[in-house]
């Protein structure tokens, strides 16, 4: 019950801070339940009072204002949905593309005890040099600092989790399921979308991103993936080496990357790179990982991406990563293969035995759609194609076919986003279909051509093979379960009324405490739950 007054208490002080940022909780011509037109007449008052504090803040920025004052976590949330339009709608989404996770440090004071309380000993035990913060998010800030490793001087990175961060994002994580959950019960038309599942993602993302060996891990396997490619003429992509001696939970060290921030085009060109090659490279790298991999950087702002000096990108920032299965790497090659080659009806079969589109919806409307999303690629220019937008046009066919949110391509499609963005700012004549083509010809015919079904062979046998093996043990498991339930037979077990009246008293007394919460929250969470389903003003 605490829990519960917690999470609505939590979610009508979001509300309060939202509407005083102006946000229009109802949108015009928009049906909504009665509850949040109570809530909207209940924000009034605190829109009206605050309305001078927003002279001057432009309109469509008031949702991502709004979110950096809430705290972290809701930095985070807000970062999250920008890359669902088709949940949030794509005037929301425009608004909290422009919330950058970029919050003041915190002192050196607190960062020196996090390092100590994380590594043991005193700071200058493991850092010849330890400088003040070069960068500060809501979840960790980065130091520059020095260590002499046998007698040899070289610059490292550190990164150190903000003190407590741990606590605030699972209190407020906590606030989003309730949300998810009052959502999915009280507006039908949101469960196609699959809330719970979306915060269950944003979750597991979070809870990865505090735990600084596991992004240490992800450089290491992401290492290991890349070793192989340095001979591809588009493989000058690295990422930077770990320091496990003096890498915790709380504290991650790696080396120290010298290189031009991505962005700047003009020392990029100075230092005599080629913005056309690394746009190329950028590109062809993600799709890479994400299909021959499984595997890929999940968060390729420009921020976190370097030129060395030779050339090569540099990825920093690991905290977000993606994984894709078999399953859905083939989905990716498939889906850009068959509208390079305008193979519709193909491209509408993979989407059903993936399990995307249900059953009962016909594969030639299907691939009907497919058409109309692929036709118009066709004949355009470079600078006319637009990967983020077929996705765009693709995910809005979610809802005509009954397709339900599929959690694990969410990061994908964010990613593919935000990777095109970074590439076409460096070559705005990049063709995106042409950078694509060969990576998923090769996907596809290292998987399903000769090579892939002698290999797909070999792996069937040595199934086979195992579970031959495990015959024997199957077999002794199954006899000593047949005696324990002939021992249970034989005894038998007892439910008397008095346990049967206690249960029934039991659940008779957490319904009527769950109808009131789940009463109360109604009303509570109009305030701030409706953004994420509905577009905002």
């Amino acid at each position: 019950m605490a829990s519960t007054l917690g999470n609505i208490l939590r979610l009508a002080w979001s509300g309060i801070v939202l509407a005083q940022h102006g946000v229009r909780f109802v949108p015009a011509g928009v049906k909504v339940p009665l509850a949040l037109h109570l809530a909207r007449v209940a924000t009034l008052p605190i829109r009206a009072l605050t309305w001078p504090f927003r002279i001057g803040q432009p309109k469509e920025r008031r949702v991502a204002a709004a979110l950096t004052s809430l705290g972290p976590s809701y930095i985070k949330l807000g970062q999250f949905l920008a890359t669902r339009a088709d949940l949030i709608g794509s005037e929301l989404a425009g608004d909290l593309g422009h919330l950058h996770d970029k919050l003041p440090p915190f002192p050196m004071r607190e960062a020196r005890k996090a390092v100590e309380e994380a590594l043991g000993d005193r700071l200058e035990e493991h850092f010849a040099e330890f400088g003040p913060p070069v960068a500060a998010a809501s979840i960790a800030q980065v130091h520059k600092a020095a260590v002499n490793d046998n007698g040899a001087r070289r610059d490292v990175a550190v990164k150190v989790l903000r003190p407590g961060i741990e606590r605030r994002f699972h209190r407020d994580l906590d606030s989003y399921f309730f949300a998810a959950r009052q959502i999915e019960r009280w507006h039908a038309p949101s469960r196609r979308l699959r809330p719970v599942a979306v915060v269950d993602t944003l979750a597991h993302s979070v809870e990865i991103e505090m735990d600084l060996r596991l992004e240490a891990a992800a450089i290491s396997e992401m290492a290991d993936n890349i070793a192989g490619d340095a001979h591809l003429s588009d493989g000058a992509f690295r990422v930077p080496s770990v320091d496990w001696r003096r890498t915790s939970k709380r504290v991650l060290t790696l080396e120290w990357i010298d290189g031009i921030p991505i962005a700047d085009h003009a020392a990029l060109k100075e230092a005599g790179h080629d913005l056309r090659q690394l746009g190329l490279t950028l590109l062809r790298s993600f799709l890479r990982h994400a299909m021959r991999d499984g595997f890929f950087h999940a968060d390729m702002h420009q921020g976190n991406l370097l030129v060395d000096r030779a050339g090569r990108i540099v990825a920093v920032d690991f905290g977000i990563m993606g994984r894709l299965g078999a399953k859905e790497r083939r989905f990716l090659a498939e889906i850009l293969h068959g509208l390079i080659t305008r193979d519709y009806h193909r491209t509408a079969a993979i989407h059903f035995e993936a399990g995307y589109v249900p059953p009962h919806q016909s594969v030639e409307l299907f691939a009907q759609a497919m058409r109309a999303i692929g036709e118009p690629i066709h004949g355009r220019t470079a600078e006319e194609i637009s990967m983020a937008d077929l996705l765009g046009q693709l995910f809005a066919y979610t809802e005509v076919f009954d397709m339900a949110t599929r959690p694990e391509l969410l990061l994908l499609q964010k990613t593919m986003v935000v990777a095109e963005g970074v590439a076409r700012s460096l070559d705005p004549s990049l063709n995106m279909w042409t950078a694509a083509e060969p990576i998923a010809k090769q996907w596809i015919e290292a998987n399903y051509g000769v090579a892939g079904r002698l290999r797909e062979a070999g792996e069937g046998a040595e199934t086979m093979g195992k579970v031959l093996a495990e015959v024997p043990r199957l077999l002794e498991q199954a006899e000593r379960t047949a005696l324990a339930l002939a021992d249970l037979a034989r005894g038998g077990f007892r439910l008397d009324d008095h346990t049967i009246e206690r249960l029934a008293a039991a659940q008779a007394h957490e319904s009527r405490w769950t109808r009131w919460a789940l009463g109360a929250a109604a009303l509570a969470l109009a305030a701030v739950a409706i953004w994420l389903v509905l577009p905002v003003g």
